[in-house]
This record gives structure tokens, C-alpha cells and sequence, in this order.
């Protein structure tokens, strides 16, 4: 049976639950591609997953969907592979943003790997968003943590990201998946291991917040 050590785990009613949540992935790259196969293997598949990009070479190190599909659009590729997701090929930008109805969904997954769009969506929806820093230049999956996006260091792009809320006022509570490893190198390169493991802990938290949801 395909859920059987799924129900196992959480329960038979906890395991209908989840596969009522509703959820948007924005960027399905090396981080995101990960958190949509462990998200649609959990039962969690009413999924809408967004990105503008197409399939390159350099991919192939670390994107689900990559092998096979070169030159392909990355969300139509991922539809054949996951039916029932929702595919939006489109460049997610504040103004997109501003114009697209999120109320309909449990979560927005943001592995948006662009400042501009990452700052407006979190000032714009902070409460519903779990969000990710970028994974590249490292090797270590385990000083990955999920914690205040004010407390984060060793990482420049989420400082980036921090000084431009900061910039625009935004001072809530808001906590985000990034790693505490020094970067390795200066330009990007990666590692599975940790651009998939920051996309397994992204399912993680959206399972534990959609368990606590429902306990509410």
C-alpha cells in the first residue's frame, strides 16, 4: 500500500488530514525539488509549484527532474512526473505577487532564490510563508537550521535579505531554514547533500506546522 508507512507514522487521521493541505512552491530548483518529492510522497499532492526556468546541464547535480529533461520547462517536467501538481510557468516578481490569491492555500513553500520578490513576499504574507536561504557553496547538512531570520550569520544572502526588511521597516517575528557553515567557495557551487537536505527540512516544517494546525 503506497501511504501504508506514511499512516504508520502520524496516524490514519492525521494522515487524511494532510492530504487535504493545499500548498504553492515557489521554485522548484535544487531546494525546492526536493521539498516537492518528499511533500507529494507523503500524500500531500494538491501542490501548485512556480517557476520561470528551464532545464540546463549545470542542473544536473542537484535538481530532481533535471536528468532527461534538458531544454524542457521545469514546472511541465515535474507535472509529468507529479500528476496532480499544478504547474505556473511564470517569473515570480513583487508585482506577480501583488496580483496572484494566495488565501486559498495552507502554506506558500518559498525557495525563491531572488531578493527583490523573497523580500516583498515575506513582508506581504510572513504569516503563512516557511521559507528558505539558499544552499549553495557548502557540504555540511547538518548545521542546517530552521530559526529567526534576525539570529542568522555566516550566510550572505539571507544577510541581503535581513538588511533590505530591515530597510523597509519590517521588524516581525519570522524564522527561516538556512545553514550556519561557512560558504566554501565564492562562486556557486553546490552539493546535493545540502541543497536536498535544505529541501527535506522545507517538507519537515510544513508537515510539523500542518500537524500542529490541525491539532488547533
Amino acid at each position: 500500500m503506497r501511504y501504508d508507512r506514511t499512516k504508520k507514522l502520524f496516524g490514519d487521521e492525521a494522515f487524511e488530514n494532510l492530504k487535504n493541505a493545499k500548498l504553492i512552491l515557489l521554485g522548484v530548483g535544487g531546494v525546492g525539488s526536493f521539498a516537492l518529492d518528499a511533500l507529494y510522497n507523503t500524500g500531500i499532492t494538491d501542490i501548485t509549484i512556480v517557476d520561470f526556468d528551464t532545464y540546463e546541464e549545470s542542473n544536473m547535480n542537484r535538481q530532481l527532474g533535471s536528468h532527461g529533461n534538458i531544454g524542457k520547462i521545469k514546472v511541465e517536467a515535474l507535472k509529468e512526473k507529479y500528476p496532480t501538481v499544478t504547474p505556473i510557468h511564470v517569473k515570480i516578481t513583487p508585482e506577480w505577487i501583488d496580483n496572484f490569491d494566495f488565501s486559498s492555500y495552507d502554506y506558500i513553500l518559498d525557495a525563491i532564490d531572488d531578493i527583490r520578490p523573497k523580500v516583498h513576499l515575506i513582508k506581504k504574507y510572513f504569516t503563512k510563508i516557511i521559507s528558505t536561504s539558499g544552499g549553495a557553496k557548502r557540504i555540511d547538512p547538518s548545521k542546517i537550521e530552521y530559526i529567526s531570520i534576525w539570529d542568522t550569520y555566516n550566510d550572505p544572502f539571507i544577510k541581503k535579505i535581513r538588511e533590505e526588511l530591515k530597510k523597509q521597516g519590517f521588524k516581525k517575528k519570522f524564522k527561516v531554514i538556512f545553514s550556519s557553515e561557512n560558504p566554501k567557495c565564492i562562486e556557486k557551487g553546490s552539493f546535493e547533500g545540502v541543497t536536498g537536505s535544505f529541501g527535506l527540512m522545507m517538507a519537515s516544517v510544513t508537515v510539523q506546522k500542518l500537524l500542529k494546525k490541525m491539532e488547533k
